[in-house]
């Protein structure tokens, strides 16, 4: 596995256990949307990396990355403590299944996040391919607390971006909502899912699985129960590199660091 460094160029600190920040992006560096890298740091000269998805578009010179911080977390107690200029590693291949090449073509899109399980959406709403394929691109992001969706703002403004409105066309639809707090959307979004309540929110057309592909990222037990639900009730077959699915999940989540 080849092992680049890149600089840090850009932090934000959204709370007291989550941050984002840029790097620099190495020209042997390939993704394709949605995947992930191996990142981290040298610790006492033996690199330490772990699975990080993507957060930026394909088409970015520069990397974009997503991440809790855990206290005594080998990896992010010090990754968090990174500044302008620091240096990280990862390595240049890209994997993963949250990949449009693993979906039949359909009409809408759903993708289906939990905290930090944002990161990969975050590529695929800005990358060209994602509009190319689906009439609407519809996000679902749910976290504990309010000040978790450090996105929000960016999120709610992403139609009228004027660096990707001509890219997103309108297509894209966004949900957030919180699950320890009263705010304006309140509650877990299977709730939403189940009872058939977001197209009614959003205005779209009733989900269907011979039109429509879901893509989910979040903790485990958020993957098995939507695992039960699309695939055991409703019959959507699950994708990958060998075989086109309606639904892809992804295992390899940041929040095992």
């Amino acid at each position: 596995m080849a092992i680049v460094k890149e600089k840090v160029i850009e932090i934000n600190h959204f709370t007291d256990r989550l941050f984002r920040f840029k790097t620099t992006r190495n020209p042997g560096t390939r993704f394709r949307d949605g995947e992930f890298l191996m990142i981290g740091l040298e610790i006492d000269g033996k690199p330490l990396l772990r699975a990080y998805s993507v957060a930026s578009p394909n088409y970015e010179r520069f990397m974009e990355w997503f991440s809790i911080k855990v206290p005594n977390g080998p990896l992010t107690s010090k990754l968090q403590l990174i500044k302008i200029g620091d240096e990280i590693i990862t390595n240049t291949k890209a994997v993963g299944t949250l990949v449009l090449d693993n979906l039949k073509t359909g009409r809408n899109l759903y993708l289906l996040a939990t905290g930090t399980g944002i990161a990969p959406f975050m590529s695929l709403i800005r990358g060209i391919e994602t509009y190319d394929n689906y009439e609407k691109v519809i996000l679902l992001w749910s976290t504990r607390f309010a000040k978790e969706l450090g996105y929000n703002k960016y999120l709610e403004q992403l139609n009228h971006d004027r660096n990707l409105r001509d890219i997103i066309q309108n297509k894209f639809y966004y949900y957030p909502s919180v699950t320890r707090e009263e705010w304006k959307n309140t509650g877990r979004i299977s709730t939403v899912i189940y009872n058939g309540s977001i197209q009614t929110k959003l205005g779209i057309e009733n989900f269907d699985k011979e039109k429509d592909r879901v893509m989910v990222c979040g903790s485990m037990p958020m993957n098995i129960e939507f695992k039960k639900y699309f695939t055991e009730k409703l019959g959507c077959k699950e994708g990958n590199s060998s075989i086109k699915g309606e639904i892809v999940f992804e295992k390899s989540f940041v929040e095992k660091c």
